[in-house]
């Protein structure tokens, strides 16, 4: 990849973004980055977020021959210097260009909501790798995937990846022969520009509740919801659940910029939508902890177009995943999968993390399960609660520290709603004190009907859950899902994943 000064400018200037430039010793850019510890030679450095001038020097040394940023620095001296007016949305555009605009040849599929992106993700993606053979990008909160080799396949750091990172990404995805990618576009993408200029063939807009409102993310929750609509705002077709709260705000977004006939709601049946015309209605058929089952119809006649209609059998269990496999229906659908597409990709999903159940014999069935919030953790318990009416349902959770402050409340509530027993342990707590984070949980819990305990010892927590159990119990290990690390004062601190942990102390149960 080359990028040279004058098409820089020139992109910069379009977009009201260019102040100045001070030409160096080098005009043109084998390499970009923000990270001063990934510069190879002849490198094109951002200066952005929590940006140091030693970061500066740091990629000079290592050979860099340019940077951007907002403003100048000493310790750029003799570089390529380009001052801009907002560092991200330069990085987002130049990027694009230094890798050759890769989603112009790519279908993009991108999900927001507070809840179920990264499940509808996964749904998506095997529905699709049925219909174009294994041609299927993924950018997710769990994997990203860009190819069908092993080394193609990694762990992701965030839910939606710097710009530089994702025009990476979706290159690589492009010169493997990807032909589809679907991807996460969190709240933060749109408020860290991280999607700036970036348009998507299909958008789809899942649910929304109070979620990552704190002094690092959004200041309220019309922040919140604002950023969520912007995925509405940027996509040629809109796909929304109209059981989401805000419908009115989310489809007037989504009618701002884009054709009506290009929208489709779809709801579950019966589903009090006031004056809006539903495109597809679904209902269970069977929604139990052992099989999930639905029908599609479709009601008007660009839904009917799209020939959908039919029974679904979904490979993830939870009545809230209906919703999530209807959205990735449609999605799919108009990237001209077909039904036998869809019907053969979700019959055989699988999404790590996401309900795996474990029999633990005598103790009952533990479920391992990525709940992180209010919205999920209440979704996840009520319909195991539903389905255990004889059983205890037993809960281990922890919250994590410097961000979604506001959870810590909602694990309270949710858990005095739908546990019996609660667990309290250490999940990410950053730079808090897990004490901290757990006593705050606790202030939450309705103690008259929650027995609680705290164990900051999350494997110790887990053992302690599952021996808790009887015949007839369900434990539910929540929130980390297959995340391999805790995240403790800025250091990622390796961690043996919660399915792991569980099947050690299954392990250990058969042996005694």
């Amino acid at each position: 990849m080359n990028l040279g000064i004058d098409e820089i400018k020139t992109i910069l200037s379009e977009h009201g973004l260019l102040e100045s430039v001070t030409v160096g010793n080098n005009t043109s850019f084998n390499e970009v980055t923000y990270d001063s510890r990934n510069v190879k030679s002849n490198t094109l450095f951002f200066c952005k977020g929590n940006f140091k001038p030693e970061y500066l020097a740091m990629a000079k040394k290592s050979g860099a021959t340019g940077y951007i940023a907002e403003q100048s620095y000493s310790e750029g001296d003799g570089l390529t210097e380009i001052i801009v007016n907002n560092v991200q949305k330069a990085m987002s555009l130049v990027g694009a260009a230094f890798y050759c605009y890769p989603q112009n040849n790519l279908f993009t599929i991108a999900y927001t909501g507070t809840k179920g992106k990264t499940t509808s993700s996964y749904f998506a993606k095997s529905i699709l790798d049925k219909h174009n053979d294994n041609k299927t990008a993924l950018i997710s909160t769990i994997d990203t995937v860009v190819g069908n080799e092993p080394s193609q396949r990694f762990k992701s750091h965030l839910t939606t990846p710097e710009s530089l990172d994702l025009f990476k990404y979706m290159r690589m995805a492009v010169d493997n022969g990807i032909e589809s990618v679907v991807m996460e576009v969190s709240s933060q993408a749109y408020k860290k520009l991280r999607v700036y200029g970036l348009h998507f063939d299909v958008g789809i807009f899942l649910n929304i509740s109070p979620d990552h409102i704190g002094p690092n993310e959004h200041p309220n929750f019309e922040d919140y919801l604002h950023c969520k609509e912007q995925l509405m705002v940027n996509s040629t077709y809109c796909i929304i659940d109209a059981d989401t709260d805000y419908l009115t705000d989310v489809y007037e977004a989504a009618k701002a910029t884009t054709d009506p006939d290009k929208i489709y709601l779809f709801s579950r049946k019966g589903a009090n939508v006031n004056q809006y015309q539903m495109d597809f209605v679904f209902n269970s058929i069977s929604d139990t902890v052992d099989k999930n089952e639905i029908q599609l119809d479709s009601v008007t006649d660009k839904a009917t177009n799209l020939n959908m209609d039919g029974k679904y059998f979904i490979n993830v269990v939870g009545d809230y995943n209906e919703a999530n496999a209807v959205s990735a229906i449609i999605a799919t659908a108009l990237d001209e999968a077909t039904s036998q597409d869809a019907k053969a990709g979700l019959s055989e999903v699988v999404v790590p993390g996401r309900m795996e159940s474990y029999s633990a014999d005598e103790h009952g069935m533990v479920y391992v399960d990525y709940a992180h919030n209010y919205a999920s953790m209440h979704a996840l318990l009520s319909f195991l609660k539903t389905n255990n009416k004889n059983g205890k349902v037993i809960v281990v959770v922890g919250s994590p520290g410097n961000k979604g402050i506001d959870r810590r409340e909602g694990f309270g509530k949710a858990l005095s709603e739908n546990a019996d027993i609660a667990f309290l342990t250490t999940d990410d707590p950053a730079f808090e004190d897990p004490k901290d984070i757990i006593n705050e949980i606790y202030s939450h819990i309705d103690h008259e009907k929650v027995k609680v305990e705290i164990e900051l010892d999350r494997k110790e927590a887990i053992k302690k859950a599952i021996y808790a159990g009887d015949k007839n119990a369900i434990i539910v290990v929540a929130g980390k899902g297959r995340d391999p690390y805790q995240k403790i004062n800025g250091v990622d601190t390796p961690y043996e994943t919660d399915p792991v942990v569980v099947q050690n102390v299954l392990k250990g149960i058969k042996h005694e």
